[in-house]
């Protein structure tokens, strides 16, 4: 059975698990994946060590046994899930390949049990893949896959989860906020 979208009010079908897998995606784009940030154009990383580097430098608290080889990987997942913060139609089929990839599976595992969506036996990458690409396909399931943004200022690649009451974040952060409004009101004085 399926939910229809209708009956949902947003904002309280996001809880707290798929919050943190969204904002886990958000951190992979903008740390592995991104060009361009506060209007300054920034280099991805381009190999496994500097990937590393970066990720555990983002993560916090610091990760389990990342290593080079898993961080190359992490950095395949941002770039398959850096166009669902496209502006339009999200890509669903991308997503679902994503999943797939990943093997996205609902299991408990722990004790007390918690619920995830991977394999019991999935590797760390394999894990973080999957719970991030559910969370994301849960955030777009229920309507509300226009919270997932790019920031909207000149030069600026970041993304973000907006997760304002009424889902009207533009930017990633004050600064772009800053930078964009600065700007506006540059060019109404020159017009």
């Amino acid at each position: 059975m399926t939910i229809d979208p209708w009956r949902i009010t947003g904002q309280s079908q996001i809880d707290s698990y798929v919050g943190r897998w969204a904002e886990f995606a958000v951190l992979l784009v903008n740390t592995l994946a991104a060009d361009r940030a506060h209007g300054r154009t920034v280099t991805p990383p381009a190999d496994g060590a500097d990937r590393l580097t970066r990720l555990l430098a983002a993560l916090t608290p610091p990760a389990g046994p990342l290593t080079a080889a898993d961080a190359d990987r992490l950095a395949e997942v941002a770039a398959g899930l850096r166009p669902l913060f496209a502006d339009g139609p999200p890509q669903v089929d991308r997503l679902n390949e994503l999943l797939v990839r990943h093997a996205a599976v609902p299991a408990l595992y722990g004790d007390p049990p918690k619920l995830g969506f991977h394999r019991l036996e999935a590797d760390l990458v394999d894990a973080w893949a999957a719970d991030a690409g559910t969370a994301l396909a849960m955030v777009i399931g229920v309507g509300q896959g226009t919270r997932l943004r790019s920031c909207q200022a000149d030069g600026c690649d970041l993304v973000f989860f907006d997760v304002t009451r009424n889902a009207s974040r533009r930017f990633c952060g004050l600064s772009c906020q800053n930078r964009a409004k600065a700007s506006a009101y540059r060019a109404r004085r020159r017009g």
